[in-house]
């Protein structure tokens, strides 16, 4: 039998060496001097050869402990070299299927409708807060308390809606290897509950007729950048959200047929939406394409004509207006809307529908995209009336107050 202190002081030889150990273990040296292990068996009345590495890295110990589970899978009728192959692909196939791969799969294949800035954010969360926790671990062997472990943190922070993402983004990976035959069940399921929901945010907006006729006077006499100028003029009366807005495209809109049809992918809830003009919106429009009709955004960055505005920059407007945080914010437009339109009598469900909210059933909300279109012609129509008659007793009154 073979020492460490004998295996030590072996040399290579003009020609390659075995060195028993017994129970058909040996370690071979080539003559580049390297020391292999290696076992000799038979299988089905066939003579076969076991690789188990390379010492020391693999030392004398447990080149025996491969030997002898070797010699039971041998006794129980089982090849070791076959069952050293299927345990390899086992290890290879887990190490494709991780948590990790199929990530990147699905987000390089299923998030191409994304604007990039939103793909780079989803790749950022998925590199800083799920990978390092479950991103090495087979996707079939990942439960639920895996995921909360790493998500409840931010819970204890007060960071619910970081918490709720990271969630919904594993529960989107999940699916996919569902839908790929890689995973039999999402485990974000199991998670329903575990973190409290955060109460619904009630946006700040201004109500007040008066002040809304001073609001929409002072974006008429904005002295900023241009097309920021056009913004604020144009979202009191199409009241979308604003990241619908300043990513506008000149291929979006039809001025003929008085129609802005938002694609699909720009819609929170992936659905297309149509936005009926109004004759403001529209004098609007034809003025601005006279500065940026010939790039691709309607609102084109100062610095960068090939960009659009940056979201922050029409709430800076708005700040540097004097209107607080407490007072008005651009998405308070759509609350406005609501309020006043409900007010004024309209059907709610004409203003939902132009709100672009979800609808319960999902079959009808893949088709109505254009449902009450000729009442939301009117509707806008008339929205838009009413703030200029807003505006312009708000310019009366600065004449002779």
């Amino acid at each position: 039998m073979l020492t460490d202190t004998y295996i030590k002081s072996l040399k290579p030889a003009e020609k390659a060496r075995k060195y028993a150990d017994g129970g058909g273990l040996f370690l071979y040296i080539p003559t580049s001097g390297s020391k292999l292990w290696r076992m000799a068996y038979r299988f089905n009345k066939k003579s076969k050869l076991l690789s188990f590495g390379e010492y020391p890295t693999v030392t004398l110990k447990k080149a025996r402990e491969k030997r002898d589970e070797a010699k039971k899978l041998l006794a129980d009728g089982i090849d070791p070299a076959q069952h050293k192959k299927a345990a390899r692909a086992a290890r290879e196939a887990e190490e494709a299927n991780s948590f990790k791969n199929i990530a990147l799969e699905w987000q390089e294949t299923q998030t191409v409708h994304i604007l990039p800035a939103g793909r780079a954010h989803l790749l950022h969360c998925l590199e800083q807060h799920i990978f390092p926790h479950i991103g090495s671990m087979p996707i079939t062997q990942i439960e639920a308390a895996d995921i909360l472990a790493f998500v409840k943190p931010f819970e204890k922070q007060d960071r619910l809606n970081q918490a709720h993402l990271l969630i919904q983004l594993c529960g989107r990976v999940f699916r996919y290897a569902i839908a790929t035959s890689r995973a039999r069940h999402d485990v974000t399921a199991d998670l329903r509950g575990a973190i409290r929901t955060k109460r619904p945010k009630h946006h700040p907006t201004i109500l007040d007729k008066n002040r809304i006729g001073k609001l929409l006077l002072e974006f008429d006499e904005h002295p900023g950048y241009y097309p920021v100028t056009c913004a604020l003029r144009i979202m009191p009366h199409v009241f979308v959200r604003e990241k619908e807005l300043i990513w506008a495209e000149w291929t979006e809109f039809d001025l003929e047929r008085a129609e802005w049809r938002i694609p699909a992918e720009r819609m929170k809830k992936r659905e297309m939406h149509i936005v009926p003009l109004s004759r403001q919106v529209l004098q609007i429009l034809r003025e601005l394409h006279r500065f940026s009709g010939n790039g691709r955004y309607l609102f084109p960055s100062a610095r960068y004509m090939e960009k659009p505005i940056q979201k922050s920059t029409m709430l800076a407007a708005l700040r540097r207006k004097g209107y607080s945080g407490s007072e008005m914010c651009i998405h308070g437009f759509r609350s406005m809307a609501s309020t006043l339109l409900n007010e004024m009598g309209f059907n709610s469900d004409w203003i939902e529908r132009q709100l672009s909210h979800d609808h319960r059933d999902a079959v009808r909300a893949a088709y109505n995209h254009a449902q009450y279109l000729p009442e939301r012609r009117n509707m806008m129509q008339t929205w838009s009336d009413y703030l200029d008659d807003l505006r312009e007793k708000a310019r009366q009154c600065s004449e002779t107050c």
